[in-house]
């Protein structure tokens, strides 16, 4: 029987963000993304996304849901059948990192989201093409619907979420490394550091793509998910 297939959004996103995978692929297999709740740790959010979780499933992040799907492995190796990490970091925040986001949070709490997003996070998403701003003004969408209260807790948990370069070393089921050719946030150099570290991992380069691929260059990262899911 085929297996399920969950995905895991990215900071401030819903569903949305993974609209053209769920429509290529929901015909072929149960097609799920599970929400992140309120949780202010990447392990309290991934042990939640285990009780919403089939039993056995194929497994897809995109950057912050890329880290939670990497505790999910560790959490529940046996129940993950494939994992696909995409446009995400392996390591744990940096100190600079977390120490910015102390302003943001405190501007978010202050009812401020819908700035912070706009002038702090946005721009750091995408690559120029032509669907740069349609694809702006889904993220603004999803964060609005996904909320302030969201944006503080998915911050803490940022900020404190582990180092997995060591659990990915055990990892053994066939995995995607892919991300944008463009992406800043998470560049490049980290996702060859995740193929090295899981032995017989494919890397995938999306070409003009930044940090959601998934929305910039549909067909292409479709394209390396369909391979994944028959790997």
């Amino acid at each position: 029987m085929t297996e399920p297939l969950l995905l895991l959004p990215g900071m401030m996103c819903d569903a949305r963000l993974y609209g053209p995978q769920m429509a290529a692929f929901s015909h072929q297999r149960p097609v799920m993304v599970a929400p992140f709740g309120l949780h202010e740790t990447v392990a309290a959010i991934a042990a939640d996304v285990l009780t919403q979780a089939p039993p056995r499933f194929a497994l897809a992040g995109l950057s912050m849901g890329g880290i939670v799907a990497m505790e999910v492995i560790r959490q529940a190796p046996d129940r993950v059948t494939r994992l696909a990490l995409l446009d995400t970091n392996p390591k744990a925040e940096a100190d600079a990192i977390a120490t910015r986001r102390e302003p943001q949070i405190a501007k978010v709490a202050g009812g401020q989201l819908r700035a912070v997003m706009r002038d702090e996070m946005k721009p750091n998403y995408l690559t120029d093409g032509p669907q740069m701003g349609q694809i702006l003004d889904l993220c603004m969408a999803m964060a609005e619907t996904v909320g302030p209260a969201a944006f503080v807790a998915q911050s803490r948990a940022l900020q404190t979420r582990p180092d997995q370069q060591d659990m990915l070393r055990g990892v053994r089921v066939p995995t995607l490394i892919l991300c944008g050719e463009d992406d800043t946030l998470c560049p490049l150099h980290r996702h060859e550091l995740m193929h090295d570290l899981i032995p017989g991992s494919t890397l995938s380069v999306i070409k003009g793509a930044g940090h959601l691929p998934t929305l910039e260059q549909p067909d292409a990262t479709n394209k390396a998910l369909a391979k994944w899911l028959i790997s």
